[in-house]
């Protein structure tokens, strides 16, 4: 993956904010109508919605309108790129403080002799 990818910045951009965190953790217990999302946030509803457009644009939610009412639900594998960027930082952390750990051992060993 890119050291510089714009996909993922949006990604984390968006999870950067607790109100679109909530948003997300709505939707993982199935679709909502905007209104049913908007209901527990104290904001105004064109507020409301750029919180939802942003997370669109990050590629997290889908929504369709149906007549006047629109209906958000997560896109599929939507945390994807955020988890395969943190599953490879995750193995080049891992792969340092192997080394660290072989190098303080033979240290100790050493100073042991």
């Amino acid at each position: 993956m890119s050291k510089f990818d714009p996909n993922l910045d949006q990604c984390f951009s968006a999870l950067g904010d607790p109100t679109r965190r909530l948003i997300l953790q709505r939707l993982a217990q199935g679709e909502a109508s905007v209104s049913e999302l908007a209901e527990p946030h104290d904001m105004a509803l064109p507020s409301f919605m750029e919180h939802l457009k942003k997370l669109e644009s990050a590629g997290l939610v889908t929504s369709k309108k149906q007549g006047r009412t629109r209906t958000c639900e997560l896109a599929p594998d939507a945390f994807a790129p955020a988890k395969d960027w943190l599953s490879e930082q995750s193995a080049i952390w891992d792969a340092r403080l192997d080394r660290l750990d072989d190098y303080v051992t033979n240290l100790m060993k050493e100073r042991k002799k």
